[in-house]
């Protein structure tokens, strides 16, 4: 006689002798969530083997071979599967324009991202108050921003007050003088990963270029810029005087949009000495296939330099720069990011864990490096003890994330959201992270000291 065996209908509400029974409730649950048997490859921690982890309070509690789940305990059987850090899109437009019909910072979530980090490209220092008011209505994943280079310098504050004012010392007074008569801009301007030059939209002097640099070096933010026009990558580096930068979307520079595609590449790669000058590449470009066709698409010999790049280890970082469903579409999508890093490891142009490094590990060890915080280091990119539990959960079949996972939350099963945990995601700045910003809660209420 057929007998049904399957345990979880311990953990399902039902009726018994007239009476509701609540068995999540019944069982006491603790709050943790026990990842079982999956492959996990950690490269901080030159982590490469089937292993448990243990969440509890958003944190990752324990990591090894066989740790054995208490009553209440929510599990996951990952048998089959990878586990990754989280991914960390450190360039990925997000809330940029009027997305009103499209979920792009979801989808985002759905894709395996944990951390978008979004250079909007006119952002204006109001917009840590608006993304972050975002953030406090609930969006699933972790949220920071860069600001345009040409908004920075618009109002009537100095450089050197600019960089009191990131550092967050700068005097309320001067800046509802200076900056604007909005007292929630002002607080929150600060709250910011770097700045974005972006001369796919506004061309700036060299006078204001270094008045940029001026304030990234020594407000310890980052600088990113707009990498397509060899020609405009070079000026750039040639004014940074030793300073920091950060070419983003490199592999822009070979799709032969503003040069041959294969000088195009080379010009900008002699930029990168992994010291001041720094690059990232987009996944989309990287594919064989051409990922997503609503960018850019790179030749074969210009994707050849690029992976020879990412080989020396000259580039160790990559990006989407853009989700499918954005309304500001960059040159990529999300969708190739888990796909890109196995493929990359496939061809045999990284290993694995060096794959997944770009992605994790390497982004957090520079933005640690560029903002001088080791919370980058110690909290993202990494599955130790003590991290926050961002993790990415893969299928390697099918090049899908089956579960991400944002401060212990899971916020998306089988490329599908998980409405519950909309709001499990906080808002980043180079300081570190905050849960909420409280500026989307202003309207209901405030809290009293």
């Amino acid at each position: 006689m057929y007998q049904n065996k399957m345990s979880f209908v311990d953990s399902i509400a039902t009726i018994k002798h007239g009476k509701m029974l609540d068995k999540v409730q019944d069982a006491g649950s603790t709050g943790r969530t026990l990842l079982k048997g999956g492959h996990v490859i950690d490269p901080k921690n030159n982590l490469d083997a089937v292993a448990d982890i243990l969440i509890a309070d958003g944190l990752i509690a324990e990591i090894s071979s066989d740790i054995k789940g208490e009553k209440g305990d929510k599990v996951i059987s990952c048998e089959g599967l990878l586990i990754w850090p989280g991914l960390i899109d450190m360039h990925l437009h997000l809330g940029d324009l009027f997305e009103v019909s499209t979920n792009p910072i979801f989808c985002a979530a759905e894709d395996g991202v944990t951390m978008g980090l979004s250079p909007g490209a006119g952002n204006t220092l109001m917009a840590p108050a608006l993304l972050g008011a975002e953030v406090d209505h609930g969006v699933p994943i972790n949220l920071g921003v860069y600001l345009g280079a040409a908004s920075v310098l618009s109002t009537e504050l100095s450089v050197e007050e600019l960089i009191r004012m990131f550092q967050g010392d700068m005097e309320a007074d001067v800046l509802s003088q200076k900056m604007t008569r909005n007292a929630i801009t002002n607080t929150t301007a600060p709250l910011v990963m770097g700045i974005k030059d972006h001369m796919g939209h506004f061309i700036m002097s060299d006078e204001n270029i270094d008045r940029i640099y001026e304030i990234t070096s020594k407000a310890h933010l980052i600088y990113m810029s707009h990498t397509q026009d060899p020609e405009h990558a070079e000026r750039l580096v040639s004014l940074s005087k030793g300073r920091p930068i950060h070419l983003a979307h490199a592999t822009a520079a070979g799709c032969g949009s503003h040069a041959d595609p294969v000088e195009g590449m080379r010009r900008v790669l002699a930029l990168v000495n992994g010291e001041n000058v720094t690059a990232e590449f987009v996944t989309t470009m990287l594919r064989a296939g051409g990922g997503s066709r609503e960018g850019l698409q790179m030749p074969a010999a210009s994707q050849k330099l690029a992976y020879d790049a990412l080989a020396s280890g000259q580039v160790k970082i990559l990006i989407s720069d853009g989700q499918n469903q954005a309304t500001m579409k960059g040159f990529g999508d999300t969708r190739d990011n888990i796909p890109a890093i196995l493929e990359l490891a496939d061809a045999g142009i990284l290993s694995l864990s060096d794959a997944v490094a770009t992605m994790t590990q390497n982004p957090a060890d520079l933005i640690a490096r560029r903002t001088q915080n080791s919370w980058w280091q110690e909290k993202v990119g990494h599955l130790g003890v003590g991290a926050l539990a961002n993790i990415t959960v893969v299928d390697k079949d099918d090049k899908l994330a089956t579960y991400t996972i944002v401060n212990g939350e899971i916020v998306s099963f089988e490329n599908r959201a998980v409405r519950r945990n909309c709001g499990a995601g906080g808002w980043v700045s180079k300081f570190g992270m905050v849960r909420r910003t409280g500026v989307g809660e202003l309207a209901m209420f405030s809290y009293k000291n």
